[in-house]
């Protein structure tokens, strides 16, 4: 039942005329939970609000599949508005992007352009940049221009997924550049032919990644809900002696907000990842692919309207 609610989910966040309709009537059906609104000044007071209680931030403006340049040079603009004033207000905040937001899909002169514009700004404002990472097909070319854009900038990361099989190659290849990598499990729908089925094998190679960069010396963040996951970071933290200055956990905003606090209190650095904008369609849903159990919060929120 659980791999069919999966699969479910992730059909539909691929459904264009669904994302249309989402984009049309804003955040419905229990999506708030997990989105902090429709725009920059709606997501600054989450950021703050998360300040307070001293968790950091990396804000995500959400869209992806841009195939017009226009639009990506107009979502690049957003980011570096949002970047303006994370740094003017002096917000604990990074931002992720999306390279398809920037017009990977359309040619990498146009991705090279925006997300160097992006750079320039946030490193003016001390913001740090992470490239997120999206489905298979998208992946080498991604670190590909991770890798031009980290020998020009020392202020870009990106993510790597454990559940492909190229992963443990690609952090031993990263560590050449030093890369301060966001380490998660991965969350689209791939062939077992790139990716492991199994969700046991997933848990193996993410424990074997997190070990494998740690102990290379460079920023490790470890994004995950799993408690397992977390234990065995401490563990190796504990075992080889890392500082807490190399590491930091994080999570999805509006998923186990308490537990995030409890990291947050045993001293250990955790940051939050903050979706905003209209296009929240396709993020959603693959929150509920990721965890079923978060359709319970979904039918609770459509009840109590």
């Amino acid at each position: 039942m659980e791999k069919l609610l999966r699969n479910s989910f992730m059909f539909l966040s691929r459904n264009k005329m669904m994302t249309k309709l989402a984009k049309k009537y804003g955040l419905h059906f229990g999506a708030a939970r997990f989105v902090a609104g429709n725009t920059i000044d709606a997501a600054k007071n989450v950021i703050k609000q998360l300040n307070h209680k001293g968790l950091d931030v990396t804000l995500d403006y959400l869209g992806e599949f841009i195939i017009d340049e226009y639009e990506a040079e107009e979502t690049a603009n957003h980011c570096i508005k949002a970047i303006e004033i994370i740094g003017n207000e002096r917000l604990n905040s990074q931002v992720s992007i999306k390279l398809t937001s920037m017009g990977l899909d359309i040619s990498e002169d146009v991705v090279l352009s925006n997300m160097r514009r992006i750079l320039a700004k946030s490193k003016k404002h001390g913001v740090f940049i992470t490239i997120d990472m999206e489905d298979y097909s998208r992946c080498e070319k991604t670190l590909k221009i991770f890798k031009q854009l980290r020998s020009e900038y020392d202020n870009v990361g990106t993510v790597l997924q454990a559940y492909l099989y190229r992963t443990v190659d690609d952090v031993e290849d990263l560590g050449t550049y030093q890369a301060n990598l966001r380490l998660v499990k991965g969350a689209y729908k791939e062939s077992a032919d790139v990716a492991f089925p199994d969700k046991k094998d997933v848990d193996m190679n993410f424990k074997k990644i997190i070990k494998m960069h740690l102990l290379n010396g460079h920023y490790t963040a470890i994004a995950t809900h799993d408690d397992q996951i977390i234990e065995y970071t401490k563990q190796i933290v504990n075992k080889y002696r890392i500082p807490k200055t190399q590491f930091e956990f994080q999570m999805l905003y509006g998923i186990r907000p308490e537990k995030q606090l409890d990291i947050v209190n045993e001293g250990y650095k955790m940051r939050v990842y903050v979706p905003y904008g209209t296009d929240w369609y396709g993020y959603f849903m693959r929150r509920m692919a990721e965890r079923p159990a978060n359709v319970a919060f979904v039918i609770k929120g459509m009840i109590k309207r």
